[in-house]
């Protein structure tokens, strides 16, 4: 059963990356929200590879790891991806589903279309990531 406007919108404020966002800002990311359902075993991302995507787990778990080791396991109301929602770099991590996965998905090129739309998105992801940034000693 796919998921409503208002559930997408919980999932999306749960994610810091859109903490900061209003309502009106999480409606609009909802909308270009994308649900997915994969199977077990299925690779969503690899290291090394583009990023042009952001993901909120619905439902299942999957493997975070780098050069074959485990970085963590992560479930519902997780994410990951939000990397390439702001750069264009590589994957940092590769990133496997471990049960069946239903997941939100924000494409970078859906992302952007919502940030010309509402620009006060931009400010506050940006926000955001600088003070991960400065927790993380990162200045």
């Amino acid at each position: 059963m796919a998921l409503g406007r208002n559930a997408k919108i919980e999932l999306l404020k749960k994610a810091p990356l859109f903490a900061g966002c209003s309502k009106a800002e999480l409606r609009e990311l909802a909308l270009v929200a994308d649900e997915l359902d994969l199977r077990e075993g299925r690779t969503l991302v690899r290291e090394g590879g583009p990023g042009r995507e952001f993901f909120v787990i619905v439902d299942g778990t999957v493997r975070v790891s780098r050069k074959g080791r485990k970085l963590a396991d992560l479930a519902p109301g997780d994410w990951f991806g939000e990397i390439a929602l702001l750069t264009n770099t590589p994957r940092t991590a590769t990133v496997t589903a471990t049960s069946p996965l239903r997941v939100l998905v924000i494409t970078d090129r859906a992302f952007r279309r919502v940030v010309e739309w509402m620009p006060t998105i931009a400010l506050k992801v940006l926000a955001t990531v600088g003070k991960r940034l400065a927790k993380d000693g990162v200045s």
